[in-house]
């Protein structure tokens, strides 16, 4: 059932968001946390998502009226950016990769620390000052970390919204066949 599968989608979008609001805030509360038992400073968590589908962007068959013959491969990410900006994709037969049956929502993949070097701040009395008074700090931004919390948290807000909409057209559905 297609209502159902609305549902699933979104819940997929609002776990994996939630999961990046609480790795957003873990960052939050170590922005100056020097030390760690793996040692070294804190260093800044990235959650990675990717796609729940059965197969890859732009690797779907495009169902074009009339459009392609067996010897056309549009199977790559330029070819198929091309197809669209011709105009060929306009009209109801086009399927957009990634969108109706073979999109199945969102899920976390991994959550990895950032690479970058931490920030060395002059310090000589704070306890974790190396020879020269330098401390190594955490490569955690507050504004890097703002600009996420916000992103995530209008990404639940949509996820929310597309949920009521499916909750409405579910019930107006039903009203229809009463």
């Amino acid at each position: 059932m297609k209502v159902l599968s609305n549902f699933e989608i979104s819940a997929s979008g609002l776990t994996a968001e939630r999961l990046r609001m609480d790795v957003t805030a873990n960052n939050i509360a170590n922005v100056e946390t020097t030390r760690t038992p793996e040692g070294g400073p804190y260093r800044r968590q990235m959650v990675v998502f990717e796609p729940r589908e059965e197969h890859a962007p732009f690797q779907l068959p495009f169902a074009l009226r009339g459009a392609f013959t067996d010897s056309n491969d549009y199977s790559s990410k330029d070819d198929a950016a091309d197809l669209a900006m011709s105009g060929a994709c306009d009209g109801p037969n086009f399927m957009m990769p990634g969108v109706g049956d073979a999109a199945k929502g969102v899920h976390v993949v991994a959550v990895v620390s950032d690479p970058s070097e931490p920030h060395m701040v002059y310090e000589p009395g704070h306890p974790d000052a190396d020879a020269r008074g330098y401390v190594a700090m955490p490569n955690v931004s507050m504004i890097n970390e703002m600009v996420d919390m916000m992103s995530a948290t209008r990404a639940y807000q949509a996820n929310i919204a597309a949920i009521d909409s499916a909750k409405s057209m579910a019930q107006q559905a039903i009203s229809i066949a009463k």
